[in-house]
């Protein structure tokens, strides 16, 4: 029997949810009806004890598959969810890791209180500047002149190395707390000087064109000359720098480096692909441009939606980044993302890779926000715009069936929220689960974020956790024994809803998470038809185990405890 509880403590006071874990003490902000604070207690505090204190199994273990089809499988052959966050630091170092005292730290205070809350995923930022930081300034000659692609010679093994090794221990102890690692290689707007991060100095090549910090929000840097020329020169990799080639190559490294790693998940080789070629109606052009820098030109795929026939850039790698991190860790997942585009639902036109391992990686978001916070300014709007967007991106995965996924990859929501509006964060959760797809919210911390607001995190800069956290923390599948016909969970009531046709071949037990702390301070109540609950009262993992005549399991949780019969 799996068992996680973690000898935490409730208690209610001034109508105030405290919650205190392995020394830990967290507060839930519970905010009125206009959304301003009404009480909240400190704090996020270190834990008293260096190692969890976790007890039991983990649900899940090992390598995680995506064979064809749009769900997640464990070694066990049970169908696996994931929910969790994103933790991205986008000042140098450019990454999180344990470090006490400094802005970067990322201590089992934070691990802890994300297991409490029922997360089983962190997608974790990297950049290309972490990894490669080179020392030659941007639109170097040497590296910046177009022609073809040669070693621009800005590697350094020891700079690398030290890098990874920092990453290790974040992937290490979220490990410790059951939690898996997304490898994220981050950017937005490319680099810092169009007031982004992500690529090194050395392959930004604007040719010469200056930069210009246009009034207001930060993603309007997209739509600058400097930037789009940066973008054009990367995607294209017609600089002798060879841009496309060393990206590789780190990723290939990165690769091996986690290969035998068991709580990787998987990597997402290019976060939010954009270029200036893209209008508001989706672009085949760049979307074909995207398609040869995952597969390259020896392994090219094909379009979706009608697109002209794929034509590469002259000088793209003949291996592209995909196959260059499954040649390094053939076992591990890749997480793919469409253009930019395609988190506001417009059209994208990437097509079939035939490639193993893949998951189609989507973001979410709604344009209704506002400049400055994130925040909804019309939530019917963006609830709206956003269920439309995840039913395109739903209706899109089957399309990018392959000779190696014959259903279409699986696919997963990396990225939504940046919001600190319970109202939208609960209908779009509600919309993920009626799809039956997994997600990460964005985001854990703010970490003086230059690419976004402190509305936006999880946890705020006192330690206390938004009101969010109550919609966000979930229960919810982690492993099922079977095949999910439907799922819900209300959060204003803790009832929860599972329905799955069970897989008999399977010698595992359906486990799903039930935050307890969070949601049912009185207990639960859990009735199962066409199965057997084998975990004790009111643990944080309910285990049930399929009926063998079953032809259907049902799986209903209410808060407080069973009436009697």
């Amino acid at each position: 029997m799996v068992g996680r509880r973690r000898g935490l403590v409730i208690g209610i006071i001034a109508g105030v949810t405290a919650i205190a874990l392995v020394g830990v003490v967290v507060s839930v902000e519970l905010t009125g009806p206009s959304g301003t604070s009404t009480s909240v207690l400190p704090s996020l505090a270190s834990p008293v004890e260096p190692a969890p204190n976790i007890g039991g199994a983990p649900p899940i273990i090992g390598r995680i598959s995506a064979p064809s089809g749009p769900f997640l499988y464990d070694r066990s052959g049970r169908i696996i969810f994931f929910h969790g966050v994103n933790v991205v630091y986008k000042h140098p170092p450019f990454e999180v890791y344990p470090d006490p005292g400094k802005p970067w730290n990322f201590s089992a205070g934070d691990a802890s209180l994300m297991a409490r809350l029922g997360f089983n995923v962190v997608r974790l930022g990297m950049t290309w500047r972490g990894l490669e930081p080179g020392t030659a300034p941007a639109n170097d000659p040497a590296i910046c002149t177009p022609g073809a692609p040669t070693n621009p010679h800005q590697f350094n093994r020891t700079v690398l190395d030290r890098y990874l090794n920092h990453l290790q221990k974040t992937v290490n102890l979220l490990g410790r707390y059951h939690i898996y690692t997304l490898l994220d290689m981050h950017q937005d707007v490319y680099n810092e000087m169009f007031d982004g991060e992500g690529a090194p100095n050395w392959a930004a090549c604007t040719s010469g064109v200056p930069s210009v910090d246009p009034p207001g929000r930060w993603s309007l840097e997209y739509a600058t000359t400097a930037a789009g020329i940066a973008f054009h020169h990367f995607w294209t990799n017609n600089v002798v720098g060879d841009l496309q080639g060393e990206y590789d190559r780190v990723w290939g490294d990165v690769a091996k480096f986690f290969r035998g790693n068991p709580w990787i998940l998987g990597y997402d080789p290019f976060n939010e692909p954009f270029s200036r070629s893209l209008v508001s109606l989706g672009d085949e052009h760049f979307d074909a441009q995207l398609e040869c820098f995952y597969t390259g030109t020896t392994n090219l795929g094909t379009p979706s939606h009608g697109a002209p026939a794929i034509r590469c850039p002259a000088n793209d790698p003949a291996e592209g980044v995909i196959p260059t991190i499954m040649a390094n860790d053939p076992t591990h997942l890749v997480f793919d993302e469409p253009d930019n585009y395609g988190s506001r639902g417009y059209p994208t036109f990437i097509g079939p890779m035939d490639l193993p391992n893949l998951v189609f990686n989507i973001h979410i978001y709604c344009g209704a926000r506002s400049p400055v916070t994130g925040n909804p300014t019309n939530i019917g709007a963006c609830e709206a715009q956003e269920t439309r967007s995840l039913a395109r991106r739903a209706a899109d995965r089957p399309d990018m069936a392959s000779a190696v996924q014959r259903k279409g990859p699986a696919w997963f929501v990396s990225e939504f929220g940046a919001s600190s509006s319970p109202a939208l964060l609960a209908a779009f959760t509600a919309q993920a689960d009626a799809h039956l797809v997994g997600w990460s919210y964005w985001s854990w911390k703010y970490y003086g974020d230059p690419t976004g607001s402190r509305s936006e995190a999880l946890v705020m800069a006192n330690g206390k956790l938004r009101s969010a956290a109550r919609v966000l923390s979930r229960t919810y599948p982690e492993a099922i024994a079977g095949t999910p016909l439907s799922m819900s969970f209300t959060p204003k009531t803790g009832v929860f809803h599972l329905v799955y046709r069970p897989n008999h071949t399977v010698n595992a037990a359906t486990v799903i998470f039930v935050p307890t702390q969070v949601h049912y301070p009185n207990g639960y109540c859990v009735r199962a038809l066409g199965a057997r609950v084998i975990s004790s009262s009111n643990s944080e993992l309910l285990e049930v185990v399929n009926n063998r005549s079953a032809r259907s399991v049902g799986v209903t949780v209410t808060s407080g405890g069973c009436p009697h019969r």
